[in-house]
């Protein structure tokens, strides 16, 4: 009998900030079940309309850097205006482990760090269908001055550059079509060989036989 292995899988989701991860991960939720979107830890401040505990778990950088030395992180950067990001392990294994297909939004920092520890864990980067969109997209959250914006889209050029780092490549030209591909990835994983555990020969031998016999 061949059965599908019981832990969850690794979902790593990088892209330009502005791209729509984010909206991108919440509508796949919705199409998909067993599946949980991990959240980060950050020093920078909290936004409005933000929410502890379920957009990101805002914490002194202080404490933060204490929890380096303790290993907690499966991944850390520092990213944007010097402000630490990081994804705790303790959930993340407590899920795949429970046999719940993760989703980590990370910068490309945090995932080459997860692609040297977690050999199968799947790498997809989002795109902007063009720069002018994302462009028109940081502009548009009203979130932040003209200058982060710029540094931003600059980040945005470097992190392309890295693109073949990544198993996989979507467009987010639609929000539910973005959506849609990434659940195709994610089945089409689900299939691989190397995702199967071993295969009980005895017990396939014996079925084949009592189907002969039938």
């Amino acid at each position: 009998m061949i059965k599908n292995k019981k832990e969850g899988q690794l979902i790593i989701i990088s892209g330009p900030s502005g791209v729509g991860k984010d909206s991108v991960c919440k509508k796949l939720k919705e199409l998909k079940e067993n599946i949980w979107i991990s959240v980060s830890s950050t020093t920078r401040e909290i936004r409005e309309n933000e929410i502890e505990g379920e957009d990101y778990y805002f914490i002194a950088k202080e404490e933060f850097e204490e929890k380096i030395k303790n290993n907690s992180f499966l991944e850390y950067a520092i990213v944007h205006s010097n402000q630490y990001y990081g994804t705790l392990k303790d959930k993340v294994y407590e899920k795949l482990n429970g046999g719940v297909d993760v989703i980590l939004v990370i910068d490309i920092n945090g995932a080459l760090q997860i692609k040297e520890k977690v050999k199968d864990a799947i790498f997809i980067f989002i795109l902007p269908p063009s720069m002018n969109e994302l462009k028109r997209r940081l502009v548009n959250r009203k979130t932040e001055s003209d200058d982060k914006i710029t540094e931003r889209f600059k980040t945005a050029y470097r992190e392309i550059n890295e693109i073949s780092k990544y198993n996989y490549v979507v467009v987010n030209d639609n929000i539910e079509d973005a959506a849609k591909k990434i659940d195709a990835i994610l089945i089409s994983e689900k299939c691989r060989v190397d995702r199967i555990m071993e295969v009980d020969l005895n017990t396939i031998e014996e079925e084949i036989h009592e189907k002969l016999v039938d």
